[in-house]
């Protein structure tokens, strides 16, 4: 399904070069100040232009079809829309018949009968996400005090910052690709949302980061380390009547729901599958392996551009907790 959320649901629509892509947002109040101006921001994050980024170039700019009026919302669903315009889909019709290591084109092949539209990775894209930024705007709007940043705290293996650009022009020399981890961080978000087992903050928040394309992993605080830790150092000790702990260790989180203390997760990105180094894959109609040269505008690092979107549905999945918490 495309579609996620209870209360603040969001379904997002659309292929890469097909007219448009965007999403549909329900269960959004009405009288909220909304309008396209708002999401221009957060859309301008997302988009490409910087060293490792895809050359491919599009507007980007959001039309709010529905659900606002004299620039509130009105209850009713808001659809946003963007337009495609800059495709080359003639880069891509040899991957029906040979299908791209690491990418989604064989799965979609067998899942979908070959009936689905291919061009630039089709609903598979990571311009899908464009829908999940306008809503993550609006989510933004619904989630209360609560503020939410994103950043890349690691690229290609290393966390030294001042060699981020050295790590991609070697990508870029070697016409490979690299992935990178994304931290997020959610303040202001008060203490009792969430529900024990399957509804759980992380279960919640989890479940929408892995809709965004290239994902891999999620952890919350300490993460994979506190496996390594005794019970003494990952303890969070509590130093106030309002649940302020020492250490953070738990991310803001114990027993599935929020304690007051920030929301704290990382995540995995790994490299862009699409590279214009030579690979080996199976061609579908002979059954024999051979090699693949892919054509196309891909990203270098595609974890550059998806630190917003990470926020984004962050977002979306603490508006949905925040709705079912009242």
């Amino acid at each position: 399904m495309n579609s996620f959320g209870r209360k603040f649901r969001v379904s997002i629509f659309g292929e890469s070069h097909g007219i448009m892509v965007g999403a549909v947002i329900d269960g959004c109040p009405p009288g909220i100040a909304l309008s396209e101006v708002d999401m221009l921001p957060d859309l301008a994050r997302r988009k490409s232009g910087a060293k490792g980024t895809t050359p491919r170039k599009e507007a980007d700019e959001p039309r709010i079809i529905s659900g606002v009026f004299n620039g509130y919302t009105t209850g009713a669903p808001i659809t946003v829309v963007f337009e495609n315009s800059n495709t080359r889909s003639g880069d891509y019709k040899n991957l029906t018949v040979q299908p791209r290591p690491g990418h989604a084109d064989w799965v979609a092949l067998k899942k979908y009968n070959g009936f689905n539209d291919y061009r630039g990775g089709g609903h598979f894209s990571g311009r899908i996400t464009l829908g999940l930024v306008a809503a993550g705007t609006v989510a933004k709007k619904i989630a209360g005090n609560a503020v939410f940043k994103s950043d890349i705290v690691e690229l290609g293996g290393t966390r030294n910052k001042e060699e981020f650009d050295s790590v991609i022009e070697s990508a870029l020399n070697q016409h490979d690709s690299v992935g990178g981890i994304v931290e997020c961080t959610i303040t202001g978000c008060p203490a009792g949302a969430g529900e024990p087992f399957f509804d759980s903050v992380e279960s919640v928040i989890s479940h929408a980061v892995f809709s965004v394309p290239a994902v891999k992993g999620v952890e919350f605080g300490a993460g994979f380390e506190s496996a390594r830790l005794k019970g003494s150092e990952n303890n969070d000790n509590i130093i106030g009547t309002d649940g302020a702990t020492e250490t953070n260790n738990a991310g803001g989180i114990n027993g599935g729901i929020t304690n007051g203390n920030p929301i704290v997760f990382r995540v995995a990105v790994k490299p862009t599958p699409s590279i214009s180094l030579p690979q080996d894959t199976v061609n579908m109609e002979s059954g024999r392996r051979e090699g693949l040269i892919i054509k196309g505008k891909h990203d270098a690092c595609i974890a550059l551009r998806i630190p917003v979107i990470i926020e984004a549905v962050a977002a979306i999945a603490i508006a949905d907790l925040t709705l079912l918490s009242k």
